[in-house]
């Protein structure tokens, strides 16, 4: 299955960031106020949000096509160059001079962060951008240029539901695999795509359901909400530390435990497990295959720090 990530082409329709790291170390309180002096040694940059799920397709051998949007500053630059750099196809990444380019800034002290200062606009975006959006993933649909779709929402401002409904309903006549990464409360229930995958928190924002107390049985509650409301073939609902749950059509949940195995940053894992398992679906595995294989792909990179992409390399490592 692995092998066949190869030649796999998917789309990403979302919010495209840059994720900024200032590393070095608390060296002393500052005098100004109860807070450490950090001593800046480097700083980094990498591929955020959408782009991040792009990283990871590539990073796995697959192709990856881009649908979304950047300002037009410094940062929107950089965001352009590294999709270029990891070979992304950028055609529908278009720039809007109205906003500036979604960044996300962290302080680090060694390995902890002590800080993340977000900078973004987020008006949604132009109709004349969603129209182009639209039209290119509609004609990549119908001349089967595309094997999968994936959604990823931040709420920055790429995605609506009328979009989101039309390339859904669209793919479905053509067997092309849908996937939505929600954000609560930012779109409508939209039926029939192939896979929904919120966490735990997001599930139960989505299903109006509290958060405390989530036992199986109340997260069955919470899956049959969203089921019955979203209607997607497959619920994939991550459970950090638990692992991840795996809901059919009227079927019985599959637990599958957490892979990780020590845990220093969770950014990105989330973008991680739902490159993995939608690549490991259109290659042919079954969900239960195509939702292990995603959860050894983020315990690989809640392992590491930063924002980093899970490389074919390491999870063959794993999965041998």
């Amino acid at each position: 299955m692995l092998d066949r990530f190869a030649g796999r082409r998917v789309a990403v329709v979302g919010d495209l960031m840059l994720d900024v790291y200032c590393w070095g170390r608390a060296v002393r309180l500052s005098p100004e106020a109860p807070v450490p002096v950090v001593e800046v040694e480097r700083v980094s940059h990498s591929l955020g949000g959408a782009a991040n799920v792009m990283r990871n397709l590539v990073t796995l051998g697959a192709e990856a096509v881009a649908f979304g949007m950047v300002g037009d500053d410094e940062d929107g630059k950089t965001v352009l160059d590294e999709l270029d750099r990891y070979g992304v196809d950028r055609t529908f990444v278009l720039a809007d001079p109205a906003r500036r380019t979604t960044r996300k800034q962290r302080v680090m002290a060694g390995t902890q962060q002590l800080l993340r200062i977000d900078q973004e606009s987020l008006a949604p975006a132009p109709a004349d951008l969603r129209e182009k959006w639209l039209a290119g993933l509609l004609a990549a649909i119908r001349e089967r240029r595309i094997d999968a779709v994936i959604f990823e929402d931040y709420c920055k401002g790429v995605l609506s539901a009328e979009l989101l409904a039309a390339v859904t309903e669209e793919a479905a006549k053509y067997d092309i695999i849908t996937a939505l990464d929600p954000k609560p409360g930012s779109l409508m229930p939209v039926p029939g795509l192939t896979v929904l995958k919120p966490n735990r928190v997001e599930a139960c924002a989505m299903a109006e359901m509290s958060v405390a107390d989530r036992d199986q049985a109340g997260l069955d509650q919470v899956a049959s909400v969203l089921q019955k409301r979203w209607q997607p073939e497959y619920l994939l609902i991550s459970l950090a530390a638990e692992g991840m749950a795996l809901y059919r059509n009227n079927g019985q949940p599959t637990r599958i435990p957490t892979r990780a195995r020590e845990v220093y940053d969770v950014s990105g894992a989330g973008d991680t497990l739902i490159a993995a398992f939608t690549l490991a679906l259109s290659a042919g595995g079954n969900p239960e295959w195509a939702a292990e294989i995603g959860n050894h792909a983020a315990g690989i990179v809640v392992g590491k720090i930063g924002t980093v992409p899970v490389t074919m390399d390491e999870l063959r490592k794993v999965l041998i």
